[in-house]
């Protein structure tokens, strides 16, 4: 706890050599932290990664930011590590508490990750607007414990405000899940618009949509 301490009053460009020689972080020299605090078990931030204020990201064995990618500010990314002699989710063997985000995706504000299992965001996705929630585990009541399933975000898709995925649940590459919907399964039709209590697909989407094909991952 003290290293982390120092570490996180230190001045960035000496943080970062901190963090790498005493953590064995991998961040590239145009990554940057802000005043949050990130120690997952391993931290991986490629070119141009940055990470805004107010931040925590614990509890992880791994998180990985491509090139490029952003994380704003106020987001809670916790898991529960799979090196743990905890009896919670003994039963699956494979388990990993990742976070990953491909190249050129976007974290808003104030979302919570529950990484117990893999959270999975596609290169060029958007996580908008505020107060989304990605929830890997539960308790499975049929079996009387807690159990956990990933969940997958496809590249290029747009997630609006307040909306909520449930472990196993995945929404396809070049789609959109609408404000405040509930996605708790597997979709795989891409170019769909998905929204509601549960989600379902709603309206297709046009192939001519400039978000789907950008090479700059900010929207101005």
């Amino acid at each position: 706890m003290f290293l982390k301490t120092l570490a996180f009053i230190l001045p960035w460009p000496l943080r970062r050599i901190a963090l790498q020689k005493w953590f064995g972080y991998v961040i590239h020299p145009t990554a940057r932290i802000g005043l949050s605090w990130i120690y997952p078990g391993k931290l991986i931030m490629k070119e141009g990664a940055k990470i805004g204020h107010f931040n925590m990201a614990i509890h992880l064995d791994q998180m990985e930011m491509g090139a490029k990618a952003s994380i704003a500010r106020g987001n809670w990314i916790t898991g529960f590590p799979s090196n743990t002699n905890s009896p919670h989710f003994s039963h699956q063997t494979l388990r990993r508490s990742l976070f990953i985000m491909g190249d050129s995706s976007a974290v808003t504000k104030n979302h919570h990750f529950d990484c117990t299992n893999i959270i999975e965001i596609g290169r060029f996705t958007t996580v908008a607007g505020y107060q989304s929630q990605f929830l890997t585990h539960s308790i499975d009541v049929m079996e009387n414990r807690q159990d956990s399933d990933r969940i997958i975000i496809g590249e290029y898709a747009f997630l609006g405000t307040n909306v909520v995925m449930l472990g196993g649940a995945e929404l396809p590459p070049r789609s959109v899940l609408g404000a405040k919907s509930l996605l708790n399964k597997k979709f795989t039709e891409e170019w769909m618009l998905y929204g509601g209590v549960p989600a379902k697909a709603i309206q297709q989407l046009s192939a001519d949509a400039k978000y789907f094909t950008r090479t700059d991952g900010f929207v101005y």
